[in-house]
């Protein structure tokens, strides 16, 4: 007992660092994971109106609502997305341009609602400020041309957007952020852009359309798990990786049977985590590969303990804090092993010219470079880190 509490003491000091270097703000709040079915999922199950029993969203796989989709006529499907737009939105295995009608109509309706909040005088001038504030937030995703693949405004809200033609891309990614994102800040502008997921999506497919013009590219910014906020339990522990780390195969498997070309998958900081978690339940027609960058841990100790059939590449940036953060786990607290580092056994690629922990996806860094090359499966362009030898290995 005494061996043990002494080494609690000595690791807590770590813990604590933990703690500030995962999320760098200085405060934060409990979470509650946003998890089960989409919205509406009581309404259509209850649907019969086209004869037949619906898919159950909380128990029916991608693979089983794909081949549901493919059995009904245009003039049908149009009448789910028209009666269930929150639910077929949010569907995985769902085609895509039914998720991404439905979407507009479910972003359609909520804007309503809160300009019809902003304006009940029950409510407070706090709630009426909120209410606009979300009506604004919806109204920009409503704008012509973006492609929102994923909506579901509960808790914090959570989207998905896709850049480029999913549909018809030879070459994919998925953006996977980590902490303080959610619906509202997912594509915040101004120079902190490439930290967040529709900045680094954007800068991603732009710079996989130069390097390779004549193949058609997509990348999806994936927000679609509940983020740790601030300084707290949630950023050092591995609860909201948890919940998130299903809902993230899912929407892959999702893809899949959509018949979308698999994607790289990039898991920035805490969303390494998701990645982590997630990745012994992908293969080859969900992922083409994991690249973590910023990381905290992925709660293994190497690659080989992800059991994941799918390579891994790992980046971070010299001036980057999450390098300071000390690579433990106990009592439930850290993220474990070093991506980055050798011994992980990731093929470990150079970040020269990223800016501190959002600055990867900066267009003229090598990371971003190196990310576009990945994706595009072009691997002999890859700048690997002098210490990488799975990485020479793979060019």
């Amino acid at each position: 007992m005494k061996r043990r509490t002494k080494r609690a003491l000595l690791v807590a000091p770590l813990v604590a660092a933990v703690f500030a270097a995962t999320t760098g703000v200085t405060s934060g709040t409990e979470q509650t994971p946003v998890t089960g079915p989409p919205p509406g999922a009581a309404a259509w199950r209850a649907d019969e109106s086209l004869g037949r029993t619906l898919p159950d969203p909380a128990t029916a796989s991608p693979e089983r609502v794909a081949a549901f989709f493919a059995g009904l006529g245009q003039e049908e499907r149009r009448a789910l997305v028209r009666r269930h737009p929150l639910t077929v939105g949010n569907l995985d295995g769902a085609p895509l341009r039914d998720r991404y009608q439905a979407n507009r109509l479910a972003l359609k309706s909520e804007r309503r609602a809160e300009l019809a909040r902003a304006r009940d005088m029950s409510l407070t001038d706090g709630d009426h400020r909120a209410a606009r504030e979300k009506a604004g937030r919806y109204a920009r995703l409503l704008a012509p041309g973006r492609q929102v693949l994923a909506f579901d405004p509960r808790g914090r809200g959570q989207v998905a957007e896709v850049y480029g033609d999913l549909a018809q891309a030879a070459r994919t990614a998925v953006v996977v952020p980590g902490s303080d994102v959610d619906l509202g800040s997912f594509d915040r502008g101004g120079d902190g852009r490439y930290g967040k997921p529709a900045g680094m999506a954007r800068a991603l497919r732009d710079r996989m359309a130069e390097r390779a013009p004549r193949t058609r590219v997509a990348v999806v910014a994936w927000t679609g798990y509940t983020t740790p906020v601030g300084l707290g339990p949630d950023a050092a522990t591995g609860r909201l990786a948890e919940a998130g780390a299903p809902r993230l195969v899912r929407f892959l498997r999702g893809l899949a049977g959509a018949r979308v070309a698999p994607p790289t998958v990039l898991c920035h900081s805490y969303g390494s985590v998701v990645c982590g978690l997630a990745a012994s339940s992908l293969g080859r027609r969900q992922a083409a590969g994991l690249v973590v960058f910023g990381s905290p841990g992925m709660r293994a100790g190497s690659v080989a303990a992800l059991h994941t059939a799918v390579p891994v590449w790992a980046a971070r940036a010299r001036g980057d804090w999450i390098g300071r953060v000390p690579h433990v786990r106990f009592l439930g607290l850290g993220h474990g092993a070093d991506p980055a580092a050798p011994a992980f056994g990731a093929r470990v690629v150079t970040a020269t010219g990223a800016q501190g922990h959002g600055g990867y996806l900066r267009p003229g860094t090598d990371s971003l470079d190196n990310f576009a090359s990945i994706a595009l499966r072009a691997y002999g362009s890859v700048r690997c880190a002098p210490v990488s030898q799975e990485c020479a290995d793979a060019r």
